[in-house]
């Protein structure tokens, strides 16, 4: 069940990159030269990406996958390309419309533009939440985690911005900014305290695989739940 914060953060989330930066992240996931700063977040991305596919099976024949905040659909395109239904959704319809231009024909793909909760989505073998979680609050987090785990009978693994001094030294200097040149803000998470209430949400889920993507201007923690 989504609480208040998930809610206004969600429609913060679809402000931003609807209205403000829907031009720049199109250029950021695409193959265009970008700044050096932009060029360690691609990297960084990239990295995680391939995580987080790594994690699901090599055959993802007959599976049916949710990227839940798809943004321009590169993970939703290789998981259909090894075999997946995937339902990718994004609460940004500019980012799905960029996505759904993008992806080669033929794919079972399932683009939409809502809310990754929605029980109309249905069940799903695997979810993966690759940096759509990052601007929630760790409580917002596990709720949305524990919601979907309801109707996954195979693995989430996710990502969240771990609270290291490098990204609080980032975070800060973003603060010199004005307003209108940021993005909605990255929420530091601390690893022990959403591993505890992972936990304590879902006491029969069992935690997996970790890793820790880092460099330059990008820092994003991966986790893998089991809920099978």
């Amino acid at each position: 069940m989504a609480t208040q914060t998930y809610d206004r953060f969600r429609g913060n989330l679809e402000t931003y990159f609807d209205k403000t930066a829907s031009k720049a992240w199109e250029q950021l996931t695409s193959d265009a030269p970008v700044s050096g700063v932009r060029a360690t977040v691609r990297a960084g991305r990239t990295e995680m990406r391939n995580t987080l596919l790594s994690w699901l099976p090599a055959d993802l024949r007959g599976l049916r996958i949710l990227d839940a905040g798809c943004g321009t659909g590169a993970l939703a395109v290789e998981a259909a390309e090894r075999g997946a239904e995937v339902v990718a959704i994004d609460v940004a319809g500019s980012l799905v419309d960029i996505a759904r231009r993008r992806a080669p024909k033929g794919l079972n793909i399932d683009w939409r533009v809502g809310d990754m909760l929605d029980p109309a989505l249905g069940r799903f073998d695997h979810v993966v939440a690759m940096d759509s979680l990052i601007h929630y609050k760790a409580f917002d987090i596990v709720a949305v985690l524990r919601g979907l785990s309801e109707r996954t009978s195979g693995s989430m693994v996710f990502t969240f911005a771990p609270q290291t001094p490098l990204l609080m030294l980032a975070l800060g200097i973003g603060r010199l900014f004005p307003r209108s040149d940021r993005s909605p803000a990255i929420i530091p998470v601390r690893e022990r305290l959403i591993r505890t209430l992972i936990r304590n949400a879902m006491p029969t889920a069992q935690l997996g695989r970790d890793r820790k993507v880092s460099g330059g201007f990008y820092t994003s923690h991966a986790l893998e739940v089991l809920t099978a």
